[in-house]
């Protein structure tokens, strides 16, 4: 079972990593041209489809995660696992505190102070993820190496 949600972690968690460097790099710097008028049915649509991308990788990346921590693959130091973990919570604390918000506001309408936070704090969950993914690939690599007496 600790084989398979490390697999299951690593490959959510490189999913979620390509998706949020196209959504930082690519998708949220084009939200300032989008047309005032529009922006509004353009901002409920990005955030439905977006939703219904991340939602299974972000799923599985947590179901994994817990998975992980109560019976870490072996193999695998508890400091690594934990590591891993804290990286995948990152992105889910940050989406609560600040994307959500920013969001929020930008439903009713293009904010630039709203779209510059939403930018801004996004670095965060790309960090995070973009190091959970270098954690991730390592417990699997450990968890793959090991090799019981």
């Amino acid at each position: 079972m600790s084989m398979l949600a490390a697999i299951a972690h690593a490959t959510s968690t490189l999913v979620l990593v390509g998706l949020i460097w196209t959504i930082q790099v690519v998708h949220y710097p084009l939200f300032v041209h989008v047309d005032a008028e529009v922006f509004s049915v353009f901002e409920a649509a990005h955030s439905r489809r977006i939703t219904a991308v991340i939602a299974v990788p972000w799923a599985v990346q947590g179901l994994s995660t817990a998975v992980l921590l109560l019976a870490p693959p072996s193999g695998v130091p508890r400091w690594l696992v934990l590591t891993t973990a804290a990286l995948a919570l990152i992105p889910v604390v940050v989406t609560l505190v600040w994307s959500v918000p920013a969001h929020a506001v930008l439903a009713s309408g293009f904010d630039a102070a709203a779209h510059a936070r939403l930018v801004a704090t996004n670095w965060l969950r790309t960090a995070a993820l973009t190091l959970g993914g270098v954690s991730a690939t390592a417990v699997l690599v450990l968890a793959l190496r090991f090799k019981p007496d």
